[in-house]
């Protein structure tokens, strides 16, 4: 869905139509298995993004994830698919470290390093792999200046390259080191962007978190509804995102 340009051949089409209903309402399994009997680069590359996605959202499929991700680093044949791989294998050693799987930070770096190195500044794949080094700047380094310049230049590269699902990551993160620093309307802004995008999409697994993070930024009793809808949305997807139940879960009265 990132690419959201005209595709020629129809079956293609229709194929990508199909992985992103399923992707969208976090049957990433399923979408994947569409891409099994295409031995291309792209899609052993595509199957190991729904996969890792997975793996964030679920905190479940790791050895599906590696499996996938040594298929696609043996069939890539240019630095673009290479560079593409990396990519994919730092952010899926950057899931395993941020959930507490296991700490894998360093091999995260180095394999975005290696993406880094292997993508040209105006390759396709850029945005994606600026976003992810601003999520390890943010997330494991704990560094706000170094991740809010990494997700400006993904920011600028989505709006470049008509890539509205990562836009929607980067308005979400931006307003969140809005947030961290009082910035509450520009925090409000960012957030509610990247839930319009959202829902425009029809980027149903990612709503619920949308929800969530808009209501961090508005008072009661809006943040209140947002919150209710965003467990409604939790609810009905079967409890995912994992992560997100901590921040639905109401303070316990005080005694």
């Amino acid at each position: 869905m990132s690419d959201s340009g005209p595709v020629s051949d129809s079956r293609t089409s229709a194929l990508q139509t199909a992985v992103w209903r399923l992707r969208s309402r976090g049957c990433w399994s399923d979408a994947a298995a569409l891409l099994e009997r295409d031995h291309s680069p792209g899609a052993a590359l595509q199957r190991v993004s729904l996969l890792v996605e997975r793996c964030l959202f679920t905190e479940r499929g790791w050895s599906d994830a590696e499996d996938a991700l040594r298929t696609a680093e043996a069939a890539a044949k240019n630095d673009d698919e290479r560079g593409a791989a990396a990519c994919e294998r730092g952010q899926l050693a950057y899931a395993a470290t941020v959930l507490g799987v296991r700490d894998r930070a360093d091999e995260a770096s180095a394999a975005l390093g290696r993406a880094a190195a292997l993508l040209a500044p105006d390759a396709p794949g850029r945005p994606l792999l600026d976003f992810r080094r601003g999520l390890i700047a943010e997330h494991i380094a704990d560094s706000p200046q170094s991740a809010q310049a990494a997700y400006r230049r993904a920011h600028a590269g989505a709006t470049a390259g008509n890539d509205p699902l990562l836009l929607s990551f980067t308005w979400r993160h931006l307003a969140g080191l809005a947030l961290r620093d009082g910035e509450l309307a520009e925090a409000r802004h960012g957030f509610a962007e990247s839930l319009r995008i959202r829902e425009e999409l029809g980027y149903l697994v990612g709503t619920a978190p949308a929800l969530a993070a808009l209501a961090d930024a508005e008072p009661d009793p809006e943040a209140g509804r947002l919150r209710a809808e965003a467990a409604r949305l939790f609810r009905l997807l079967g409890g995912v995102p994992t992560w997100l139940a901590a921040q639905l879960t109401p303070p316990a009265a005080a005694v």
